[in-house]
C-alpha cells in the first residue's frame, strides 16, 4: 500500500435483489477520489485476515442475508474496535446475518419488516444533529421505496427519521430510525436503511449523505 493512502474493502455479496454489485460500484470511483485503494472482496473468509483487517481503514459492506461465522463476526468485530471503519445501506448491513447477535450489536439495528402501505416517504433529518457532518446542510427529502421498520440501539446517533402512520395495529405514529452513527471501540459505523437499488441513489440527498457517511466511518 502507498504509504499515506487509505484502504477501503468493499465486501459485496448475498441476495442479488439489493444489487451488491451494483450499488457499490458507484462508490467505488468516490473513494478513488478520496484517496483511497479499494479493495473488492466477495467472501466473508476476509474477517479472518487479521493482518490485512488492521491496514484496512473503512469497510463498505452490502451483503444481504447470509450466515456469519463466529469467527468472521469476532474478526470484523475486533478490526472496528480497533479503528476500522464500517458502513453499509439497507440490507446489505442490517438485514445480514440475522443468527448472529454479536454482529447485530456492532452495527446497533437490525431490520424487521416492511411498514403497511411502502409508497412514497418523507426522510426527517434529526434538528438535534444537523450540525453532523453526514447532514450538515441538507434538508427533509423524500424517498419512492420501502421503508425499513428496524430496532434501533439507544447508544445510536439517529440523524435521520421516517414516520409510519398509525393504523389497525399499531396505535399511534411511530418513529422509525433511517439513518444512524455509532461508535464501538476506535472504530465509527455508518447505517443508512436507504438503497434498495441504484435508483434510490439517484436521489441526490441519498448520494451525498452517503458518501459523506463512508468518509465519515473510515480511520
Amino acid at each position: 500500500m502507498t504509504s499515506g493512502q487509505r484502504q477501503a474493502m468493499v465486501v459485496r455479496g448475498g441476495w442479488d435483489g439489493h444489487h451488491p454489485e451494483e450499488t457499490t460500484d458507484l462508490f467505488i470511483p468516490f473513494l478513488e477520489r478520496h484517496g483511497f485503494r479499494v479493495l473488492i472482496e466477495d467472501c466473508l473468509e476476509v474477517y479472518e485476515e487479521e493482518e490485512l483487517l488492521a491496514e484496512t481503514d473503512l469497510i463498505v459492506q452490502c451483503w444481504t442475508g447470509g450466515d456469519i461465522t463466529r469467527r468472521e463476526a469476532a474478526g470484523l468485530i475486533a478490526a472496528v474496535r480497533s479503528g476500522t471503519g464500517l458502513a453499509g445501506w439497507h440490507g446489505g448491513i442490517v438485514d445480514a446475518f440475522r443468527g448472529s447477535l454479536d454482529y447485530q450489536l456492532l452495527t446497533g439495528g437490525q431490520f424487521l419488516t416492511t411498514p403497511p402501505n411502502p409508497g412514497r416517504h418523507r426522510v426527517l433529518l434529526s434538528a438535534d444533529h444537523a450540525a453532523h457532518p453526514v447532514i450538515a446542510g441538507l434538508g427533509d427529502f423524500e424517498i419512492g421505496t420501502e421503508p425499513y421498520w428496524t430496532l434501533s440501539d439507544p447508544l445510536n446517533d439517529v440523524l435521520a427519521t421516517v414516520t409510519v402512520d398509525a393504523d389497525e395495529t399499531r396505535t399511534r405514529p411511530a418513529d422509525i430510525p433511517t439513518v444512524w452513527t455509532r461508535t464501538w471501540g476506535k472504530g465509527r459505523v455508518f447505517v443508512s436503511t436507504i438503497g434498495h437499488g441504484p435508483d434510490d441513489f439517484r436521489i441526490p440527498e441519498v448520494r451525498t449523505l452517503t458518501e459523506r457517511g463512508l468518509l465519515w466511518a473510515s480511520r
